[in-house]
């Protein structure tokens, strides 16, 4: 399946200003990924062209890297997940600048099923929680966006899952 997620936000700040959050990203004092409501994006070494990393069960690798343009991830996990996803920045104006977030994949088999029904809307929802964080770092009256009842949904599971204790089958 052809998957084009497209996610935009335009800042009232010059693009200098979103460059310097943009360089803390996947650092221990990163302003910009959503790391207090989500997995942190992780990469040994920080992001430089080669790196690989993600956060949680994704899994991808640094392809294009230059903080004043572009980042752009390969994917590697999870299986079925065939492509890129990225972030750039373009200066519109002297105090404006639009931040793009882009997934162009093909997805097949288990990865399909996975978009559709799990990734797609969390990934929307993170995303807009990451944009979220950088705008409030030059607003005054703090931006949230408000999460879909399936991401929800999704979410409760997920913490759910994560506190079930592990069976472990040794010395039964």
């Amino acid at each position: 399946m052809k998957v084009l997620n497209i996610h935009k936000r335009i800042i009232d700040q010059p693009k200098s200003k979103i460059v310097e959050i943009l360089e803390t990203l996947s650092t221990e004092n990163d302003q910009l990924w959503p790391k207090e409501q989500w997995p942190a994006m992780k990469f040994k070494g920080g992001i430089q062209v080669g790196a690989k990393g993600g956060h949680g069960p994704i899994r991808y690798s640094v392809e294009k890297y230059d903080p004043n343009e572009i980042v752009q991830f390969r994917f590697s996990r999870p299986l079925g997940f065939n492509g890129i996803h990225k972030l750039e920045l373009r200066e519109l104006e002297n105090q404006r600048t639009e931040v793009k977030h882009t997934i162009d994949m093909n997805t097949e088999g288990k990865g399909t099923w996975l978009w559709i029904f799990t990734v797609r809307s969390l990934h929307n929802a993170l995303i807009e929680d990451g944009f979220d964080k950088l705008e409030n770092h030059f607003s005054e009256v703090p931006k949230k966006t408000e999460w879909n009842r399936w991401v929800k949904i999704l979410r409760r599971q997920l913490q759910k899952k994560k506190r079930r204790p592990s069976t472990n089958s040794a010395g039964s």
